[in-house]
């Protein structure tokens, strides 16, 4: 049987907010900085959503059909493509209609719905299922949470909502001995299949690619192809974000030219091939169940939920927002539900993230505030007007 290659790509921009005032609170209920989302979308367009895709549209027909990967899109990202980029939903339709490429479900608004609300959850669940049947004519099968956050618990909540495969983090304390290169299933739930991401070799390309201190820099299509036939088990799992291509990493560090290469020398290449998750889970046998009792994903070197819950700012931002969801149902307001599920958007809580070392570059790279505490002032501000709103349409019911 040859090995597998499941490639998957995440897509994801957040609502940005705007500089919010104390003075603002009770006054001014806009929160969000339309020029930043809009300018800031339009470059990532045109620098990794269309040309990218464009490259994988091509690689797909000339592979025909056998270069196969898998994306899941943000209900954030989807409504910012409708906004300021409807260029970029057609070439994703593009994809899509190739019949090589599977559409993951995801929390609609990237949250961590998962963790603060199961009532939340499963409601951003079934408004993400519908916006890839809406936009792509696919129901979407195989289940990504936010940032690869899974436990056991989550396990058996997706299994309950109706997937049977779900993609996580192969974190090094959870597995021990055992490698990510095979499948496994839920501890808890025997029918969830889980595909575990090989996070070497997924960082090479999307953070160690353009390093010129890196010790197999510059790396080569054919380099990498050795180290996917060389390694162990059964199946590679690279899973990304998908502005690696073009944004993080720049199209001048040869990153489009990599790719382009590595596919036609998968395709080529009598033992690997190139599947897509649902596939993986029909093609492969899990070798074992896998116990998560505490949460992991796919952030930083801790593989934790430190990046989003690791201070007290984070917490208390966190906490203050999910305790509003029993008034929010009461007042029942389809604006407030809108800003409620934007400023639950795990990219907030990111930028108050406080830590430093190895992580604080990769932090500071997609942080808009000079520091985590400009972040969690601004929130706050925006999270008081919002509370406010909140109990008035209470007060009116």
């Amino acid at each position: 049987m040859k090995k597998s290659v499941c490639l998957y790509f995440q897509v994801h921009q957040p609502t940005r907010l705007r500089q919010y005032r104390f003075f603002d609170i009770g006054k001014d209920s806009h929160y969000y900085d339309d020029f930043a989302n809009r300018t800031i979308l339009k470059r990532i367009a045109q620098k990794c959503y269309l040309p990218m895709n464009e490259l994988l549209l091509e690689a797909i027909k000339s592979s025909k059909g056998k270069l196969k990967l898998a994306f899941s899109i943000s209900g954030s990202a989807l409504e910012q493509f409708d906004r300021y980029a409807p260029e970029v939903i057609d070439s994703f339709k593009a994809l899509a209609e190739t019949g090589s490429v599977e559409f993951l479900c995801e929390t609609y608004n990237h949250s961590l719905a998962s963790l603060g609300s199961a009532q939340e959850f499963k409601h951003q669940v079934t408004k993400h299922k519908e916006a890839v049947e809406k936009y792509f004519g696919i129901t979407p099968k195989t289940f990504r949470n936010t940032e690869l956050i899974y436990s056991d618990e989550i396990g058996k909540s997706v299994y309950e909502l109706g997937f049977k495969t779900m993609l996580t983090e192969g974190a090094r304390h959870i597995m021990g001995w055992r490698s990510p290169n095979y499948l496994y299933k839920s501890d808890v739930k025997s029918g969830l299949k889980l595909l575990l991401r090989n996070y070497s070799l997924s960082d090479d390309i999307a953070f160690r690619f353009s390093d010129k201190g890196w010790g197999e820099w510059p790396l080569t299509a054919e380099k990498y192809l050795g180290w996917l036939k060389e390694s162990e088990g059964e199946i590679v799992n690279l899973f990304m974000d998908y502005e690696t291509f073009g944004e993080h990493q720049d199209a001048s560090c040869g990153i489009f030219d990599f790719m382009k290469a590595l596919f036609r020398l998968v395709v080529a290449d009598a033992d690997l091939e190139f599947v897509t998750p649902s596939r993986a889970a029909t093609k492969h046998r899990p070798v074992s169940e896998l116990e998560v009792p505490e949460a992991i994903s796919w952030a930083d070197e801790e593989r934790d939920l430190s990046a989003w819950l690791g201070n007290e700012l984070q917490q208390d931002a966190y906490n203050k927002l999910y305790a509003l969801e029993e008034k929010l149902a009461l007042a029942d307001d389809a604006a407030l539900w809108a800003d409620y599920g934007h400023l639950q958007e795990s990219d907030h809580l990111y930028y108050m993230c406080t830590k430093f070392f190895s992580d604080g570059e990769i932090h500071s790279r997609f942080n808009p505030y000079d520091t985590p505490y400009e972040a969690f002032i601004n929130y706050m501000n925006v999270l008081s007007d919002f509370s406010i709103r909140v109990d008035n349409a209470v007060a009116e019911k």
